[in-house]
């Protein structure tokens, strides 16, 4: 009885720390804030570390310096109003916030596609990789559908390697601005990441 206790006063614990943590992320800022804002915080609580970064994804499509290009597309690509059946390869920059001249913390590297036939829903294959701090070397990477019309996507972290290694958790996108001619976007991030001590 008193072993069935403890499991649960520790999980109990646990779940307050995460509530705690996962209030104490900053959400929105202005550009004047910008040097002081923690794009990243670490809570350990056992064996457990649980991470939540705050960053943003510039996706340029457009231009003469294009972070994402397609390498592939069906011959009924053409044809689809979702571009179903292309495949973008990117390196995209992650910054501290929405302005591409902010702080840079990594790079998204890999690969999306037009998977939905009906909606416009991205397969992403990713990996994060970053460079600031404690982290400066370390990714995760991303499995998942990005239903891109949506305002609040959910998708899955799948990895890591570094601080990461084992990482399971998930990934919260908001696009920030959306240039519907050129196809460029800078979606906000917030990524919560479970590894182990």
């Amino acid at each position: 009885m008193a072993a069935a206790n403890s499991v649960w006063i520790s999980l109990l614990v646990s779940i307050i720390i995460v509530i705690l943590f996962i209030q104490a992320v900053p959400t929105a800022h202005s550009q004047n804030d910008e040097d002081q804002l923690i794009w990243a915080k670490r809570v350990v609580s056992g064996n457990q570390v649980i991470t939540n970064l705050q960053f943003y994804f510039h996706d340029v499509v457009g231009g003469r310096n294009p972070s994402a290009i397609r390498i592939a597309e069906a011959p009924q690509t053409k044809n689809s109003t979702t571009f179903f059946g292309s495949l973008m390869m990117i390196d995209d920059a992650l910054t501290v916030g929405p302005d591409p001249a902010s702080k840079p913390v990594g790079r998204a590297r890999g690969m999306y596609g037009s998977a939905g036939q009906t909606d416009f829903g991205l397969i992403m294959a990713l990996s994060y990789v970053f460079s600031d701090g404690i982290y400066d070397g370390s990714s995760f990477s991303m499995l998942s559908i990005n239903p891109a019309t949506e305002t609040v996507r959910e998708m899955a972290v799948v990895g890591g390697t570094g601080l990461f290694r084992m990482a399971r958790g998930y990934a919260i996108a908001r696009t920030y601005w959306l240039n519907a001619a050129t196809g460029d976007a800078i979606v906000g991030y917030n990524v919560t990441i479970l590894t182990y001590v």
